[in-house]
């Protein structure tokens, strides 16, 4: 079955070699999908947001505000920033000056430098679970992870508020599930919730699942491949193709003659569904979105031939082909040590190559009025460097700065401030809530929208106010 808890990938999609691949899995997640277009979904929308689809750029592990969007030149000690700001293209805007494309994209940019939340700050889950749904976790007894108690992620609200569009799920996640250190252990808010399986987020696992800080160059064989291709499950084998699959679906239906349920409505609708999964397996026209082998030599080197860059041009792809989120996950930020060594070798050069191309490429398609771009992730870093040998900047969720841009953001703006160490917010300070209300609000759902649980219950999908100066 493809679900929340069976990540895409080569040691989990069943490959078109049998029987059971154009009967189950495919089909299974076809019907997924019928459900969330057909189930009621009492909305109600907004006509100030302008967004038809978001990009969230997830910082897996907790990015530094002192080291991108909060340098803090003037802070005492380690509070000032490791690395020296530089001047963006809007007067009066410096950012981390490892970013220096992003700085010439600063006129999109609404950096909002006062984000917090209340999550135990010990535990990534607790952040991941907030900066996904806007809402706190259930509360449990040590690292939250992924739990049907809790509240859906914005992903699995877009899925039954939206449903299914040109065959695509209107979220998606790449190029990992966010987990600690492999399956089973994935953290609380990436999934649908109390809502269900069924509005659960399509999540491309290409194999990559711990923190270690070689994320981004992870190999692209084995247990770790690179995004933009197209996994396994999507695709026929060579040896399965043209008469062979006619014949073998042939055979299926002789020895199926008799099957139990015959005639109703349960069997039509699989029989439907699977016809469904063979259009996926034997064209994958629509599939191809996750393929960036198209696009041009010049633009996937401007992205970055790795997981973060590809995974960008696969979100944009997607975006322009209907999906409402894409949500890309870079990690590697959970610096407790090896903080100046990893973040400047590691972790900046490739967040300023993808993050400003994927800005600088929606502008150029027109396609950046109508796409919101957040930039988030856990938590901050602390305003000390810790003892650590190496030495390092440990968890903290009392400020971080967070940026959005396009989709109706009025650019050029900096939102709220945090003190002199960047250690509290002391204007405008931004719960986390508001920062999901915010994404929300720009794609036109405001605090009257409700999703609706298997029990028939409405739930309100703002836990915060949106930011609404932000816009225009």
């Amino acid at each position: 079955m493809l679900s929340a808890f069976t990540p895409l990938s080569r040691r989990t999609c069943l490959q078109a070699g049998g029987l059971s691949a154009v009967g189950l899995s495919l089909p299974q997640l076809m019907a997924s999908r019928t459900e969330g277009m057909t189930n009621p979904k009492p909305r109600r929308e907004s006509s100030a947001g302008t967004a038809k689809a978001c990009i969230l750029l997830y910082m897996l592990g907790g990015a530094p505000q002192q080291e991108t969007f909060d340098m803090k030149p003037e802070g005492p000690g380690s509070a000032r920033s490791l690395f020296p700001s530089i001047a963006t293209n809007v007067p009066g805007i410096d950012i981390c000056g490892l970013l220096p494309d992003v700085a010439r994209q600063a006129d999109h940019l609404a950096i909002v430098r006062s984000v917090h939340h209340g999550g135990n700050a010990l535990f990534h889950g607790a952040g991941v679970h907030y900066n996904l749904t806007g809402f706190a976790n259930v509360p449990r007894e040590g690292e939250p992870f992924l739990d049907r108690r809790d509240y859906p992620s914005i992903g699995a609200v877009l899925n039954q508020l939206r449903g299914t569009r040109h065959g695509l799920p209107a979220a998606v996640q790449l190029p990992m599930w966010i987990t600690q250190d492999g399956p089973g252990r994935e953290w609380a808010g990436q999934h649908a919730g109390f809502l269900g399986r069924k509005y659960d987020p399509l999540v491309m696992d290409y194999g990559y699942l711990k923190l270690n800080m070689d994320f981004n160059q992870a190999p692209a064989t084995g247990e770790a491949s690179l995004p933009g291709t197209l996994p396994p499950g999507f695709t026929l084998n060579q040896d399965l193709r043209g008469s062979r699959l006619e014949r073998r679906l042939g055979l299926q239906q002789v020895l199926g003659q008799q099957r139990i349920g015959e005639g109703t409505p349960l069997a039509r609708d699989w029989t439907k569904h699977q016809a469904q999964a063979l259009d996926v397996l034997g064209a994958a026209s629509t599939w191809k979105s996750f393929d960036v082998e198209t696009e041009s030599a010049s633009l996937r080197a401007r992205y970055g031939d790795d997981r973060l860059g590809r995974s960008c041009l696969v979100a944009r792809r997607l975006v322009e082909a209907g999906v409402s989120l894409v949500t890309v996950i870079f990690g590697g930020w959970d610096t407790h040590s090896h903080h100046l060594e990893h973040t400047r070798d590691q972790l900046l050069p490739p967040l300023n190559r993808a993050y400003s191309a994927l800005l600088e490429d929606l502008s150029d398609r027109g396609l950046l009025d109508t796409t919101l771009v957040a930039w988030t992730g856990d938590f901050g870093r602390t305003p000390v460097i810790n003892g650590n040998s190496p030495p390092g900047r440990d968890h903290w969720a009392s400020v971080y700065s967070a940026v959005l841009a396009g989709g109706g953001i009025r650019g050029g703006q900096v939102y709220g401030k945090s003190d002199r160490l960047a250690a509290e917010p002391v204007d405008n300070p931004v719960p986390v809530a508001d920062f999901v209300a915010t994404i929300y609000h720009a794609l036109g759902y405001d605090a009257e929208t409700t999703v609706i649980d298997p029990l028939n219950r409405p739930h309100h999908i703002l836990a915060g106010q949106p930011l609404l100066g932000l816009f225009g």
